[in-house]
């Protein structure tokens, strides 16, 4: 029995040294699980603070920890405002990651200490519309009472909904918004940003400086056989590269989200891995590959910084428009676009419009029927042109009807042959069950 008192201090002490270990560990040489968390974290509370104006710890608690993996409710955020930079960690000290605002380009995710690209100046953001002119043009709105009788039952919009809007005739004819949100509130539209990326590269086409049949893309596929990925292969998923797209663990999109400064050189290092045109396979790396070569356009980076806001969004008065880039300066056209509701929408209708604005021809002629054709390895689920195109379970709704969908339930479906689109954010995970299908389908049965 004398012993039993030694044994016990020496399993203590053995117990001491493997949790000082561990907390050795962890900070010295965190998982890369814990890093892609912390990188999450301080991403998206760093949008929502310097973008949408909002409350730290309610982003936190809300958009991080709520939905999220059950390691991030141990995530710990600190802001700072004057250097507009936004730390995270587990616990407030293990495995931290950082993410850095820069004026009408957003945050990005970088190490501890590390630069972003500034932005440029003179953006050149749209300028507000008159407040007597129906949006559009301004923000006037007249909401047809059945619709916006749909669009208050949370069987339509779902749990967590954000804004729902009804944009039929080139007006808005309902809109609504949840609680603590707003006509004023830019929000995350995830990878309905590919559609949007798709469209600036649209606009690259038109003035002749890009073609589909484009090859020989990034110098760092010179003289291998990705030399032979076309345009075209990429703006339809089938360019043939090797990428995980699955979420909730270090794949490659959540390494190259939250752990790289540099998304595009991350992504173009992906094999070859069946040949281009020949398979489909959804990918945000191949969407951040779009971003830089249609920057690659440009000689001056900071001429491609300026693109978007001069070709899209000042056209289409989409003045609370930002596309985030990353931390090298590339445009994350996967994945990072805020947006209000209403500029959501104003997009939606350009689509809705063939391309044109107030007369005037911002898409090349057919682009955008290319986003109602299915490419050729999808078996008709997805489009020639950075969309979604209905299920089996959708075959009811006009044949012409594409969608941009976005994580956690962002979608517009876009319907032109009705002159009609239907806008529904909100944060809505997968396993809520949600399906927009019912709304759409109600909405589409008021307007016949």
């Amino acid at each position: 029995m004398s012993y039993l008192p030694r044994i016990f201090k020496i399993l203590a002490a053995v117990l001491v040294l493997c949790l000082i270990g561990s907390f050795l560990w962890l900070y010295f040489a965190s998982p890369a699980l814990l890093r892609v968390g912390a990188g999450y974290t301080a991403k998206i509370v760093c949008s929502n603070v310097f973008l949408a104006g909002r409350d730290p710890e309610e982003v936190l608690t809300v958009d991080v920890q709520a939905p999220g993996h059950p390691l991030l409710k141990l995530m710990k955020v600190e802001v700072d405002r004057d250097e507009k930079r936004v730390r995270a960690a587990l616990l407030g000290f293990i495995a931290s990651n950082e993410a850095v605002y820069r004026e009408g380009l957003g945050c990005a995710a970088v190490p501890e200490h590390v630069s972003a690209v500034p932005a440029p100046s003179a953006l050149g953001q749209a300028s507000g519309g008159g407040p007597d002119a129906f949006w559009p043009n301004g923000d006037i709105v007249e909401s047809d009472q059945a619709v916006a009788a749909v669009l208050s039952d949370a069987a339509f919009t779902g749990s967590a909904m954000r804004a729902v809007l009804v944009v039929r005739d080139g007006r808005i004819i309902g809109e609504r918004y949840g609680e603590g949100f707003s006509a004023d509130t830019p929000l995350l539209g995830w990878s309905m940003t590919k559609t949007v990326n798709a469209a600036i590269i649209g606009t690259l086409m038109r003035e002749g400086r890009l073609e589909p049949d484009q090859r020989a893309l990034l110098p760092q596929w010179s003289g291998d056989p990705r030399e032979d990925i076309t345009l075209a292969d990429l703006l339809s998923m089938e360019d043939g590269l090797s990428f995980n797209e699955n979420y909730g663990s270090v794949t490659d999109v959540t390494q190259m989200l939250y752990l790289e400064p540099d998304m595009a050189a991350f992504a173009a290092a992906a094999p070859l891995v069946t040949g281009p045109g020949t398979s489909f396979s959804y990918s945000s790396g191949s969407a951040v590959l779009l971003s830089r070569i249609w920057m690659n356009a440009f000689a001056d980076q900071m001429v491609a910084l300026r693109y978007p806001n001069h070709a899209l969004f000042r056209p289409l008065g989409m003045r609370s428009a930002v596309l985030e880039t990353d931390a090298a300066g590339t445009f994350v056209g996967s994945s990072y676009m805020y947006a209000t509701g209403r500029d959501w929408a104003r997009f939606a209708l350009l689509l809705l419009r063939d391309g044109v604005w107030d007369g005037t021809r911002i898409l090349p002629e057919g682009f955008v029927g290319l986003m109602a054709e299915p490419n050729g390895t999808s078996g008709g689920r997805y489009s020639k042109m950075q969309t979604w195109l209905p299920g089996e379970d959708e075959a009811d709704l006009p044949a012409d009807t594409f969608f941009l969908q976005g994580h956690d339930g962002q979608t517009i479906a876009v319907i032109p042959s009705l002159d009609l689109a239907v806008v529904r954010l909100g944060l809505t995970p997968r396993r809520d069950g949600y399906d927009v299908t019912p709304l759409v389908r109600r909405i589409v049965e008021l307007s016949k």
